[in-house]
């Protein structure tokens, strides 16, 4: 092939293949399946909010976070909770851990866990904690598994992924219902 023509049959290809990478970067790099979002607000007395997006890869769901107002360079426990209600002071309201397989508590990556255990946010030196990571036993839509309903819940301590019932993380200091994206 000639590279006039070599460049005519390759350039559409190319173009396309490019186009889909760009779709790829929407929403922070996640696309794909069914999404859900939360906006996290302060408990009383707390300063602590952000935002927080699911989204379904088949049996993995992607969370991308972010949370402001945290304790400088600690770690907190980040949960989804049964009831989708935050409307108590101290979000107690939003019931315990989300728990539809009656698992105990554990760490995130373990088979036996609480559906709703993920990992610990870690703040930096200006209380911001970024986190991106993927979790198994959660969806968005039709299943016992659903989070969409429930509750998003940012603890003031770190999860030692042990203690029962839920970690043992401390008070919740910031709090949001999930919604459909």
């Amino acid at each position: 092939m000639t590279d006039h023509l070599l460049r005519r049959v390759l350039a559409p290809i190319a173009a396309t293949a490019l186009l889909a990478g760009c779709g790829a970067m929407h929403h922070g790099g996640m696309t794909g399946g069914p999404a859900a979002s939360a906006v996290l607000k302060p408990t009383q007395g707390n300063t602590s909010e952000g935002t927080v997006r699911f989204e379904q890869h088949g049996p993995h769901l992607m969370v991308v976070a972010r949370v402001t107002g945290l304790k400088p360079n600690q770690e907190h426990g980040f949960h989804i909770h049964e009831k989708g209600d935050c409307s108590s002071a101290d979000a107690t309201s939003a019931g315990g851990h989300f728990n539809p397989g009656g698992k105990g508590h554990g760490h995130h990556g373990a088979a036996d866990r609480h559906a709703g255990d993920m990992p610990n946010l870690r703040a930096d030196a200006a209380g911001v904690a970024q986190a991106r990571f993927s979790v198994d036993g959660l969806t968005i839509g039709g299943t016992s598994t659903d989070i969409v309903g429930k509750a998003v819940v940012v603890h003031a301590g770190p999860d030692d992924y042990r203690s029962q019932p839920a970690g043992n993380s401390g008070a919740r200091i910031a709090c949001a219902v999930i919604g459909r994206a």
